[in-house]
């Protein structure tokens, strides 16, 4: 059982989008939705599993900075994948604000999002 959930809350390789093609298809087909601190795109998959990818500006803050809100984010999609769709590629793009909120907040913040999405999207099919 221990290792049930350990391995459910690993991100590991496949839950993650890294290549150009992958990003570009969420932002082409995807459905935007933001905050003043936050944008989150999602487009459905056919891959049976969510797959999160972040694009965090530099004009987020240096280095150190942005490197944290990407740890932050990643963590909140790690130990929460039930709040996330099933079967959706998920870009986040964080803007200079996000500094100013805790990772309580932010979870808070977007648990919301994604639960307007799922509302909405409920209706298309």
């Amino acid at each position: 059982m221990a290792a049930d959930s350990i391995k459910k809350e690993s991100f590991t390789k496949d839950e993650r989008l890294r290549r150009r093609k992958e990003y570009e298809r969420v932002y082409r087909e995807g459905k935007r939705l933001s905050l003043p601190y936050l944008r989150v795109i999602l487009a459905p998959n056919t891959l049976g599993y969510s797959r999160l990818g972040l694009s965090v500006s530099k004009k987020v803050g240096n280095a150190v900075k942005r490197n944290y809100v990407k740890r932050v984010l990643r963590e909140i999609f790690r130990r929460n994948k039930d709040m996330f769709p099933a079967s959706h590629d998920i870009v986040i793009i964080p803007k200079k604000a996000i500094l100013e909120r805790s990772p309580a907040e932010i979870k808070k913040d977007l648990a919301y999002l994604l639960n307007k999405y799922e509302k909405n999207s409920s209706f298309e099919h």
